[in-house]
C-alpha cells in the first residue's frame, strides 16, 4: 500500500479496510509509510493498529516521531508500549528524548526499570554497554536438555532471541553458551554441562563498539554475549543493532574524509547552521594549508618569471598528487575498517605503494613527456621537469596516502581524517616545493 491508496481511504472514512491493509504490512514498511505524514496523520493510524503491533512499529519510528507520539497518548497507552518494548528499543528512545518526555517515560516504568535504566545511560555512548539488551535466555549446567526447553518455551515471547543460550553460575557468571540446534537434536535427559562449549567469545561493557562490530563481521555471530570487570553476564547485543553501528560508523568515516565534523543527524534534519558549524573549522584548517602552498609560489617568483610557461603546469601537478593520495588512503583506510590491514602491516604497505608509485609516476611522466614536445611545444628542459616532478609527486603522494591512515590509527584517531582534502593539502606543498627545485637545478634559474 502507497501514500496515495492510505490517504484516499482516509478520506473516504474506510477505516476497517484500512485497518486490515494495515495488519497485511510488515511493521517496518508500516513506520516508513508514516514517516512523510502529518503528525494527526500519523496519530490516527497508529491507533488503528493492534497493540503488538503499534509497538513493534513506534520502535522503527524516528524520534521525532517517537515524541510526537509519546506527546499524544495516555499514560495508560505508554505503560503498555515501555512495557512490550525490548529493553534496548526503551534505551535508545530515552536517549533521544527530550527531558520533559524521559521524566514522563520514567514516571512509567516500574522502580526495577528506572534502576536498571539508569545503569544503562551511564555506559559512554558508543561502548558495548549502551548497546547490549538484557533479554537473553540463561540456562544452568546441571539443568536438563528437557527442563531447558521448558524454560525457553515460557521465557519465549519476552526475550530478543533464543537461537543461543547463555550458560552461567550462581554468581551470574558467564561459564558457557549452548545452541537452540543442539538442545532440540539432544535427548531429553542429557545435562546442559555435556552439550555447552566454553570457549566463549565476548566482549566488555565499556568496550568500543568498533571493536564489537568488527567481531559481529569476523564470525558472522547474531547475538554476542557483554560481560562486566567481573566476568558476570550483562547484557548481549544483537545483529541488528551492530547493523545500525555499522552504517553509523560508516557515515562518519565517509564525514571525515570529506573533511566535516561527523554529525548524527540526517542531512534533511540537521539546520544550516549546525551543518554549517560541522564544516568551517576543517575549512579554516585547510584554507590555512593551502596559504602555504600561496606561500611557496612567491617564493619561486623569480623561477616563474623566468619561465613562464611553468605556471601552466601547477594544476595539473597538483590534481595528480592529490588524486594519487586519495586512492592509496582510499584503499588503506577501508582495509583498516575491514581488518584486512593491521598496524603491522605499515612496511608492507609502504613497500607496495613505493613499487606502485613508481610505475603509475614513469608511465604518466613518459606520457607527459611525450605531449608536451608532440602538442604544447615548450621545450625539453620544460617537458623533462614536469616529468620528473609527476614521478616524484605520485611516488609521495601514494606513500602518504598508504602510511597516513596507519599512523592515525597508531595515534588512536580516525583513520579516515587522514583522507581527501588533508592528503591533497600536504601533498600540494610537497608538490610545488619538488616542482620549482626541479626547475632551478634543471634550468640553472
Amino acid at each position: 500500500m502507497d501514500e496515495k491508496i492510505l490517504m484516499d481511504l482516509i478520506e473516504r472514512k474506510r477505516y476497517v479496510e484500512l485497518k486490515e491493509k494495515l495488519s497485511e504490512m510488515n511493521a517496518v514498511d508500516i513506520a516508513e509509510l508514516l514517516n512523510p505524514l502529518e503528525h494527526p496523520v500519523t496519530l490516527l493510524i497508529f491507533r488503528m493498529l493492534p497493540k503488538n503491533m503499534a509497538v513493534e512499529v513506534f520502535s522503527y519510528f524516528s524520534s521525532e516521531q517517537q515524541a510526537d507520539i509519546i506527546n499524544a497518548i495516555t499514560d495508560k497507552e505508554l505503560k503498555y508500549i515501555l512495557n512490550e518494548l525490548f529493553f534496548d528499543d526503551m534505551i535508545d528512545v530515552i536517549e533521544e528524548m527530550p527531558a520533559n518526555l524521559v521524566n514522563k517515560i520514567l514516571a512509567n516504568s516500574t522502580h526495577d526499570e528506572r534502576k536498571l535504566i539508569n545503569e544503562f545511560l551511564k555506559y559512554p555512548a558508543d561502548s558495548a554497554g549502551s548497546l547490549m539488551t538484557i533479554e537473553y535466555v540463561e540456562l544452568k549446567k546441571d539443568m536438563t536438555v528437557k527442563e531447558a526447553l521448558k524454560h525457553i518455551k515460557d521465557i519465549v515471547l519476552s526475550k530478543e532471541t533464543v537461537y543461543t543460550c547463555y550458560v552461567t553460575d550462581d554468581n551470574r557468571k558467564l561459564r558457557a553458551i549452548v545452541s537452540l540446534r543442539s538442545l532440540v537434536v539432544s535427548d531429553d535427559d542429557v545435562l546442559i554441562k555435556d552439550i555447552m562449549h566454553e570457549d566463549i567469545i565476548y566482549v566488555n561493557t565499556h568496550d568500543d563498539q568498533e571493536t564489537v562490530a568488527s567481531i559481529f563481521k569476523k564470525y558472522g555471530f547474531l547475538a554476542l554475549p557483554v560481560v562486566d570487570m567481573e566476568n558476570r553476564l550483562t547484557g548481549i547485543i544483537t545483529v541488528d543493532d551492530i547493523m545500525d553501528v555499522m552504517e553509523q560508523e560508516a557515515t562518519e568515516d565517509f564525514q571525515r574524509m570529506a573533511a566535516m565534523s561527523p554529525s548524527e543527524e540526517t542531512y534533511l534534519d540537521s539546520g544550516v547552521i549546525t551543518l554549517a558549524r560541522q564544516r568551517i573549522p576543517w575549512l579554516l584548517i585547510l584554507m590555512i594549508g593551502g596559504a602555504f602552498t600561496g606561500g611557496i609560489i612567491s617564493k619561486f617568483e623569480d623561477v616563474l618569471s623566468a619561465v613562464v610557461a611553468l605556471t601552466a603546469f601547477i594544476p595539473m601537478l597538483m590534481d595528480t598528487g592529490g588524486n594519487s593520495g586519495s586512492q592509496s588512503s582510499t584503499l588503506v583506510i577501508r582495509g583498516l575498517a575491514t581488518g584486512e590491514i593491521a598496524l603491522k602491516d605499515i612496511w608492507k604497505v609502504l613497500w607496495k605503494e613505493f613499487r606502485i608509485s613508481l610505475i603509475a609516476g614513469t608511465v604518466l611522466a613518459a606520457v607527459n613527456f611525450v605531449k608536451n614536445m608532440l602538442f604544447d611545444k615548450v621545450g625539453v628542459l620544460v617537458s623533462l621537469t614536469v616529468s620528473c616532478t609527476l614521478i616524484v609527486t605520485v611516488m609521495v603522494s601514494k606513500i602518504i596516502g598508504g602510511v597516513l591512515p596507519l599512523l592515525a590509527k597508531r595515534l588512536k584517531l580516525d583513520p579516515a581524517i587522514m583522507a581527501g582534502p588533508l592528503i591533497t593539502t600536504i601533498v600540494d606543498t610537497i608538490t610545488l616545493v619538488v616542482y620549482f627545485t626541479t626547475a632551478s637545478v634543471l634550468m640553472h634559474l
